[in-house]
């Protein structure tokens, strides 16, 4: 092997050393990004089950008043 195979081997093992280096950087930001994502959504969950409560909660409210609307309404048509 001369120099100028040596120097090509070195030059070559430099760009894939630059790539992986350039790889590992786009992992790091993709971690970073997915970390925000799921953080997010995490979030969202939260407020998502204190809708749901609270909607559950407004049911158990809603629900006898409407079904004792329409028993009087009932009433009111066939007295």
């Amino acid at each position: 092997m001369d120099s100028e195979d040596a120097r090509r081997i070195t030059t070559l093992l430099e760009q894939i050393r630059d790539n992986q280096i350039a790889q590992l950087e786009l992992v790091r930001r993709q971690a970073e990004r997915t970390e925000r994502i799921q953080d997010r959504a995490e979030e969202l969950q939260a407020k998502s089950a204190g809708v749901v409560a609270t909607a559950r909660r407004s049911l158990a409210v809603v629900l006898p008043l409407v079904v004792l609307l329409i028993a009087y309404l009932t009433w009111l048509i066939f007295r």
